[in-house]
This record gives structure tokens, sequence and C-alpha cells, in this order.
């Protein structure tokens, strides 16, 4: 969506500010033992307490109300009642939500406990690269010189990026247009980001695989060489100076 009016801004601060709360929350309350269907039944109540709604549950039908997904899993994992959280497991939860007609999105991937597997460079260099994303984009940069740029970055730090998870457009529904958002420079693509445009910047960073596949259960997915996989993601308003960043407060740069 564009925003042209305080009250479209304040909406989406509003449900911007209760999934990264969600999120936060979330990260937080995870503890070896604890399977991951009780993870996203507490989110799912952090956000109907706010009074949101699953965003991947109300659009898609999706069997939960947030997506967790553990070690080898890229995205969109199932949260189960089989599945237990164990000691230095690389978990990525992605929380999405409506609220009073606006729409925000956010995720990322944490260690639990103690980085027993050697997670965390991989968790960092994601963190870094979204990071530097964000601050490179303004009203009229390509999306594709920001794909580049993500790239580039992981590729420096000995990583690859998959191709056919992007970042999207976000507002007035889950996914919006500008519909793709990669992770690197896409050379048909010839749109630039739009002054008041809100948008849900993704890094997919990889150990070995370039692309994601789609498991039988329909959902989960998971890479094409294998490997694992760290995301994170922030909603922001692209102006011409600094982005807004709505959903600061999931706090996944602290």
């Amino acid at each position: 969506m564009s925003i042209t009016k305080e009250s479209e801004l304040a909406g989406m601060k509003e449900v911007s500010e209760v999934v990264a709360l969600t999120l936060k929350e979330m990260r937080e309350y995870a503890q070896p033992g604890m399977s991951t269907k009780e993870l996203d039944q507490y989110g799912a109540r952090l956000l109907s307490e706010a009074g949101a709604k699953s965003a991947p549950h109300m659009t898609y039908g999706f069997p939960g109300y947030t997506c967790i997904s553990i070690n080898n899993e890229f995205c969109h994992g199932i949260p189960s009642d089989k599945t237990i959280l164990k000691e230095g497991d690389l978990i990525n939860i992605d929380v999405s939500a409506e609220l009073d007609g606006y729409w925000s999105d956010n995720g990322g991937s944490f260690v639990l406990g103690n980085d027993v597997h050697q997670h965390q460079p991989l968790i960092e260099a994601s963190k870094q690269i979204l990071y530097k994303a964000i601050h490179a984009i303004k009203g009229g940069v390509r999306v594709s010189d920001v794909g580049f740029l993500m790239e580039t970055e992981a590729k420096k730090r000995g990583y690859k990026v998959i191709r056919n998870l992007t970042g999207h457009g976000v507002g007035r529904s889950l996914h919006e247009a500008p519909s793709e958002i990669a992770n690197y420079r896409d050379k048909y693509n010839l749109t630039r980001f739009k002054k008041n445009s809100v948008v849900a910047i993704e890094t997919f960073i990889s150990t070995s695989s370039t692309s994601a596949v789609t498991l039988k259960d329909g959902w989960t997915m998971v890479g094409n060489q294998g490997g694992y996989m760290a995301q994170h993601e922030h909603t922001i308003v692209v102006t011409d100076g600094e982005p807004i960043i709505l959903t600061s407060m999931n706090a996944i740069w602290n």
C-alpha cells in the first residue's frame, strides 16, 4: 500500500507493533522441551489479545497461527505437537497479522539456548544483511539493486541466497505490489521503490542451497541442496531518506 494520510500510518504502526511484540515474546518464551504447537498457541493468544488475526491462517488456511521452522526447514514450518524444541536448534518464527484492515509481516531466526551447532554466524550474517538492505532503500532506488546488495553481502560471508523466496509489498493485504523483492539482482525487474509505499524486506541467507522446495505436507520448505537458512524480516515505510521501520520493536537486531 501507499501511505496517503496520517490515519493509514497510524493503522500500520498499530498492527506492526502487534506482530513485532508477538515475535519478540515468542522468541523469549521458547525453551527446550516445548513443542512448536505450544509455542504457536502462545503466539495465537498474543495476537488474539491484541485484537489481531493471523494472516496465514486467515488468508491461506495455514494449519497454524504462526510459521515455525526448525533446523533444516527453511520456512512455512507447520506447528506440531510432535516437534519438540531442543538446545541449539535453529528456529525461525514468522508472524504476520491483520488488525482493523491493516496487515504487517515480520520474522526472525535465532538459536535456542547454547549455540552447540554453530548456527550463530549464519544468523548474524542475515541480520547484518537485512540492516544494510533496509538502509539502502529510499524512493527511486531500484528493487534489483537492493537484491544485488543482499547477494553480494551474502557471498562476502561465504553464503548463498534463496532465489525463489522474496520480500513483498504489504499493508491492505498480506502480499501486494511490488510482489517480488528478491535477494539477488533480477535484471528483468525494472521496478523502483516508491516513496510512502509499505514493503516487507526479507533476507533468505543459506549455507548451501539456492532455492527452496516444498515438502509433501504442502507447506514446509527446505533447501534444494540441503543445509540451513536464516531469515529476518521487517515491514517498513519507504521515504526519501531513512525508512520508517514499523516492526522495530521485534528487537531482531538487539
